[in-house]
């Protein structure tokens, strides 16, 4: 089997929520094997500069564009404008995502709705202005940055686990709707990943530190650069007809009921 199964040299891949954490860390993955990356953010530019920064510091080729994923006005004329700059988008990693840990039944309706239109809209939206030149081509990669909450739930996460359960559908959807243009959609299920977010509770002795290691079957946390290879498995010819597909990356948690606290 050649290596070239999995060369994505000369694409251009954007992806959405790439000025840090596991965005970064599946971008920072493509451009090191060669596509040039175009971030995407929306809290400031600033933010989305220095980010370009770090990439470029690897040596990968990457422009940085500032929009509301939410805001479909805004997303039609980034696409136009990073087609017209960039080039064509061959893969597209969408993964601009919130969380808000509120019970159901405390839940603001304007909070849950602001989750579903960012986990689960957006993507869609996203989706819609790129996939047109992807048609045209007849070739394209979409990755939607699912969630374990795609399968399950768990306490205080309800908005987000309907909008991930939402995106493992709409992925299913995509992939039955654009797979006649040769564009395969598929999507990621991260699991729990040690990143700066999630520093302050990866610590001995943290009820929720001790309840992941006890959870996952590899028994830690993942390394976000984990995520790096599935993205580039799931950008190049190697997945050419896998669609429609959610890859877990989780150390084994969906596969077990898990284990009593005191079984080593």
């Amino acid at each position: 089997m050649s290596l070239s199964l999995f060369d994505i040299k000369d694409k251009n891949a954007l992806i959405t929520g790439s000025t840090h954490g596991l965005g970064m860390a599946m971008a920072k993955g493509l451009g090191l094997a060669g596509a040039k990356i175009i971030v995407n953010g929306n809290s400031s530019q600033e933010k989305i500069n220095n980010a370009v920064d770090s990439y470029k510091e690897l040596g990968i080729d990457a422009r940085g564009y500032k929009f509301d994923v939410t805001n479909e006005e805004e997303v039609k004329n980034a696409i136009k404008q990073i087609e017209e700059e960039v080039g064509p988008i061959h893969i597209l990693i969408n993964n601009a995502g919130i969380i808000k840990r509120t019970p159901l039944e405390k839940m603001e309706v304007s909070d849950f709705k602001e989750v579903i239109n960012v986990d689960l809209v957006s993507p869609f939206i996203v989706s819609k202005h790129v996939v047109q030149g992807m048609i045209e081509r007849k070739s394209g990669k979409i990755i939607n940055i699912c969630s374990m909450m795609s399968e399950l739930g768990r306490n205080t996460v309800g908005a987000y686990a309907a909008a991930k359960g939402g995106l493992k559908m709409l992925t299913q959807n995509m992939a039955t709707e654009w797979a006649k243009y040769n564009i395969q959609v598929n999507g990621i299920g991260p699991g729990y990943f040690a990143t700066e977010q999630t520093a302050p509770i990866r610590v001995d002795g943290h009820p929720f530190n001790d309840f992941i290691i006890n959870r996952t079957p590899a028994a830690k946390w993942g390394d976000p650069n984990d995520l790096a290879g599935t993205a580039i498995f799931l950008a190049s010819k190697a997945s050419d007809f896998v669609n429609g597909h959610i890859l877990y990356v989780d150390g084994g948690i969906l596969a077990t009921i898990g284990k009593p606290t005191n079984e080593k």
